[in-house]
Order: C-alpha cells, then structure tokens, then sequence
C-alpha cells in the first residue's frame, strides 16, 4: 500500500481530521499533482479556524510553479492568520519568504 492509500484510507475513518488532509495535500504534490494539492491547501486555508501551515506550503509551491503573485498573497493571507492565531513563528517564516520572493516575477507580469 502506498503512502498515499494509506493517508486516504485513514481519512476515511475520519474525513476531517486536518493533519491526514494535509499530509494528502503534501504527498500530492510529491506525485506531482499540483492542481490537487493546491486544492487541498485551500479547503485547509478556508476552515475555521483556517489551518496556517497550508498558507506556508501553498505559497512554496506557488512559487516553485512560477506563480509568484498567487504566492504573495497566500503568504499576507497567511501571515494575518498566523498573527491572528498567535502563532509568531509561523508568521515570522511567511514574512521571510515574502521578502526573499522581492521582485521576483513582477517582470512577467508586465508582458
């Protein structure tokens, strides 16, 4: 059984245990299936409370698409949370990456 059929066959136990839906999210996006994973990290994005890591994982996978606007706003989005959820360090790691992504991509987005 595959790392994959296992989280899915845990899920189906239980559907809404956020860690299993990340960790589904995470392995698809090891297979490639970006589309998929991205989706996953947005219903994670959207709960409530919004789960904060999927901010941080979609943002890096944005970027690793060349889709670096989408990225930036998933990270502010993400950093709001985090701040709102006390969560400092989460914070302080989307604020980084926001700064290191500086102009990258902003050249594309004038063509």
């Amino acid at each position: 059984m595959s790392r994959k059929e296992k989280i899915l066959a845990m899920l189906q136990d239980d559907p809404r245990d956020t860690f299993l839906r990340y960790s589904l999210a995470m392995e698809l996006r090891t297979e490639g299936d970006h589309p998929g994973s991205l989706e996953k990290l947005d219903e994670l994005s959207r709960e409530t409370p919004p789960y904060v890591p999927a901010f941080f994982m979609a943002a890096q996978q944005l970027v690793d698409l060349g889709r670096v606007d989408e990225a930036r706003t998933r990270l502010r989005d993400g950093i709001d949370q985090a701040r709102a959820q006390g969560d400092g360090h989460a914070a302080a790691e989307m604020s980084e990456l926001l700064a290191t992504l500086g102009e990258l991509g902003e050249e594309d987005d004038e063509l």
